[in-house]
Formats: structure tokens, C-alpha cells, sequence
């Protein structure tokens, strides 16, 4: 019988789940069985799993499962240094160079587990299954939004936190844009046709944003892209891989921008592949603005778990995505899941000694 785990969530400012009670009902039907730790933070009550037919597990006991259980979560797992046994299912950060990713890979070869990382869960044609990209354009977008209206008053960005709904940030922020009393800014996203870009560009509309559309056709070229410091907003919304030009260089910290505000929404700063040269790490809830030029200011928003901020929203749309390839999880060595295993396989093995 397969054993799906759900984690509780240990990361601060983390409140979605990769299942919703209804995608518990159904594994149980097809005959999984299905743990679901408590959490008092998960954006769904537990009580709604326990209703579903799962069974309850205290709070950060998955160490404990049994050793065929799959453990389903979503962001890292506590860095306390201990071997991974089980197989995992989460996103990793792990196959670019990351160095966390490189500690994380060697906890799974310490303890004989396996990374499905849920980035790599690939169709035939190599295109993700599932993915959270949408919404982490929109907040990703709103924070960007955030940061340009803090200029305007002088200041810098200040602590964002999560919201009940898509309504109530959208209300929250078009009151902070009209409160600038300014004309919209003008905002260009790069990555603009994918879920990610798609997502920022609306929240761009809603808030009466004026944006330039590109994606692969417009950056094909390679660069430079001149045109990008010409607008005062920049939404990067590709991941960084091999081959990805650069679209910010380093030297974009100099006068002579219109550009005061870089949402790298993608965020993977320590990529060597990263479009963003200016700045080096990621941003956080408590202080989501990196300022890395003056005069005039150049800020950098790039939260790693965007889609938090609207944690219904962005756990009911990527639940219902995966549920059809966790059907599959009784063929884990097939499909998807083969595909993904062997992706931790081949990085497993190229580990540097």
C-alpha cells in the first residue's frame, strides 16, 4: 500500500499544503493511505483532513514514519544536519549548485533516501505538471508594487504578511499606489507567456500598471537590454538554467536608470545562472526590500515563497495541478516520478567530494 506523509510546514511564514482534503478522499478511495501531521498554521484546518479519512500525526513527527512512507511537503526541511532515510517529496532547491542544496543532497545520500523534487515533476515533453507560478507572479508583482510606493515616500519597503484573499491585497495595495499620489509606474515583465509572467502582469492591470510584454521572442538576441532600465519596474519571471542572458548586469547599481525597483520573482540569487547580477541573496517577509544602489534608488524584492502571501488561492490551484500525478504514486518507479528520481540520480552522483 503506498503511504503518502503530509508535513507540517517548518518554515516561518508558510501556510500552504500541496492536498486539500478532497485530494486526501481521493488517494484513500484509490487505496493509499494517507498521514496528515497537525499544524496549526496550515491555511487548512486539520480537522477538515481528519474529516477526509486521514490519519493525524503530531506536529514534525515525520522523522518517525515508517521507512515506506513518501513525506510530502513543500519548502525546506529543519537544516539540522540529520540523514534523510525516506523518500521526500518537496522542492529542494538542489540541482542548480545551490550551496544548501549541495548540504540537502548529502543528507539524502548520508541517509539512503530520494529527492522527488516537485520542480522536476516533467510531462514527456519536459514541461512541469504542477507549479505554483501564477500566484507567485501576482504576489510577487504586488510586493514589487509595495517597494516603488515606499520610494515615493522616501523609504524603503516594509514587513509584507500573508492575506485572507486575493481582495483584500488588492485593496491594500491600490490604496498605498493612490496614496503616492503619482501617475503608475511603468513596469516591464520578462518571462511575460509563462504562469509566473501571466500572474504579474495581471495584478499589473488590476492595479492600472502600464507593462511591457516579453518573453523568448524579445530576449532572444541575448542582450544587452537597454530597454529594461528605461521602465521604473522590472518582473523577472524565468528561472535561471544554463544559458539564461543577463538582464541586469552588475553595473545597472549606476545613475543615468529609470529603474528603481527589480522584482526577481524566479529568485534563485545564488544560481550562477541568475538574470540579476546586482544583488546576491534573497529577501524576506520582515524586510522585503535589498537596497543596492542610491541615487537614485535601486531596490530588490526576491522572496522565496511568494505564493504564501495568498495561501488559499495558491494551495487550492497547485493542489488540484498535482493531484493527478499523486494518483500515480503507486507507480513511483514510472511516469513523472521515474523521471524525477532519475534527475536526483544523476546530481546524487555528481556530488563534488
Amino acid at each position: 500500500m503506498t503511504h503518502l506523509w503530509v508535513r507540517a510546514e517548518s518554515r516561518p511564514n508558510e501556510d500552504r499544503v500541496g492536498i486539500t482534503p478532497d485530494g486526501v478522499r481521493d488517494l484513500i478511495r484509490r487505496g493509499f493511505k494517507v498521514t496528515v501531521e497537525d499544524s496549526p498554521r496550515r491555511i487548512i484546518p486539520t480537522e477538515d483532513y481528519r474529516a477526509a479519512g486521514a490519519i493525524i500525526a503530531p506536529e514534525g513527527s515525520w522523522p518517525e514514519a515508517p521507512s515506506d512512507a513518501i513525506v510530502f511537503g513543500l519548502k525546506e526541511l529543519p537544516e539540522d544536519g540529520t540523514a534523510l532515510p525516506h523518500r521526500h517529496i518537496m522542492f529542494g532547491h538542489a540541482f542548480k549548485g545551490q550551496p544548501a542544496g549541495q548540504v540537502l543532497l548529502r543528507r539524502f545520500q548520508k541517509g539512503g533516501g530520494r529527492l522527488y523534487d516537485l520542480e522536476y515533476l516533467l510531462d514527456d515533453d519536459g514541461r512541469r505538471l504542477a507549479a505554483f507560478g501564477y500566484w507567485a507572479g501576482y504576489a510577487g508583482a504586488a510586493v514589487a508594487l509595495k517597494c516603488w510606493a515606499a520610494q515615493q515616500r522616501g523609504g524603503i519597503c516594509g514587513p509584507v504578511v500573508p492575506y485572507p484573499g486575493k481582495e483584500a491585497l488588492a485593496s491594500e495595495l491600490r490604496a498605498d499606489l493612490d496614496a503616492t499620489g503619482r501617475l503608475r509606474p511603468r513596469a516591464i515583465v520578462i518571462g511575460a507567456k509563462g504562469r509566473v509572467g501571466t500572474g504579474a502582469a495581471d495584478l499589473c492591470a488590476e492595479m492600472g500598471v502600464r507593462v511591457t510584454k516579453w518573453d523568448m521572442a524579445e530576449t532572444a538576441h541575448g542582450g544587452p537590454f537597454p530597454e529594461i532600465l528605461l521602465h521604473q519596474i522590472f518582473l523577472n519571471c524565468i528561472l535561471a538554467q544554463p544559458g539564461a542572458p543577463v538582464f541586469v548586469p552588475e553595473s545597472a547599481r549606476n545613475p543615468g536608470r529609470a529603474l528603481t525597483v527589480i522584482g526577481d520573482i524566479a529568485c534563485d540569487p545564488t544560481s550562477a545562472f541568475s538574470p540579476v547580477k546586482v544583488y546576491d541573496r534573497t529577501t524576506t517577509w520582515a524586510e522585503p526590500a535589498l537596497r543596492v544602489a542610491e541615487n537614485p534608488p535601486l531596490d530588490v524584492t526576491a522572496i522565496d515563497n511568494l505564493p504564501s502571501m495568498l495561501p488559499r488561492e495558491s494551495s487550492i490551484d497547485y493542489a488540484a495541478q498535482l493531484l493527478p500525478v499523486l494518483q500515480r504514486l503507486d507507480a513511483i518507479d514510472a511516469g513523472p516520478w521515474g523521471r524525477a528520481a532519475a534527475i536526483y540520480d544523476t546530481h546524487a552522483k555528481g556530488l563534488e567530494p
